[in-house]
């Protein structure tokens, strides 16, 4: 069982807020307090007083990481840690899955801008974290590759990881491609360089139609840009206009 055991009145509030929306089994103590017997993991701040004989593993945190105290809590729970696998399935706003060992422990589906900071945040306090970005989606999917170059980032090939979506599924299959994307091993790589095809190009002049305002689509050099990472579709519009 988990027992929060802090006298942080912001950290409590989160971290119990945290468990019960995980449905998870927790009692609160007083820090200084004896631990009841079936006490596994205790979340404190750091500068609460020590509970427990020294056995029972403590894990501390502040109320502006409290999600993560509770992942860990919980992957200690569960018999380890585990490592940190983000797994990524590309596209404009990519699945991100975040697994401690078997565990999934968050899941999001962003922007592609947003898709680094949001990976970024994930691993910044694990050891050795691990990324592994579906093949797909190429030209997405290396600019990922390239913008995460402080990671380590595998190339899986995700033939076949998207699952078929029942009834009340829909939205969720970038996500559950990118949890299935995270279990399978892929081929280690710094960075990826990509030349977008035709096709490529004129689906990028294509969506830059859609969302302009006076009927314009940018010219190939743009959309080349577009298709490296170096402009978004709104911001070569913008250079078009200009």
């Amino acid at each position: 069982m988990i027992v929060v055991a802090t006298a942080d009145f912001e950290l409590y509030h989160e971290v119990v807020a945290l468990l019960r929306d995980r449905g998870v089994a927790f009692t609160t103590v007083d820090p200084g307090d004896d631990l009841p017997v079936e006490a596994s993991v205790v979340i404190a701040a750091p500068d609460d007083d020590a509970v427990g004989d020294g056995e029972t593993d403590r894990v501390t945190a502040t109320a502006a990481d409290a999600r993560r105290a509770v992942d860990e809590a919980l992957a200690l729970l569960r018999g380890g840690e585990g490592r940190t696998v983000v797994g990524v399935d590309p596209g404009v706003r990519p699945g991100i899955a975040v697994l401690a060992g078997e565990t999934v422990v968050a899941a999001f589906q962003v922007p592609l801008g947003d898709a680094v900071e949001t990976i970024r945040r994930e691993v910044a306090d694990a050891a050795d974290p691990l990324v592994r970005i579906g093949d797909g989606a190429r030209l997405q999917g290396a600019r990922l590759v390239n913008d995460l170059d402080d990671v380590t980032v595998e190339l899986v090939d995700e033939t076949g990881t998207t699952p078929y979506l029942g009834t009340g599924a829909r939205g969720m299959g970038d996500v559950l491609a990118a949890v299935n994307i995270a279990r399978l091993e892929g081929e280690r790589i710094d960075s990826r360089e990509v030349d977008p095809t035709a096709g490529e190009l004129q689906r990028i002049k294509d969506r830059s139609r859609q969302l302009s305002t006076d009927d314009r689509t940018i010219d190939e050099g743009l959309a080349r840009r577009v298709a490296a990472g170096d402009l978004t579709v709104e911001e070569a519009l913008d250079e078009h206009r200009d």
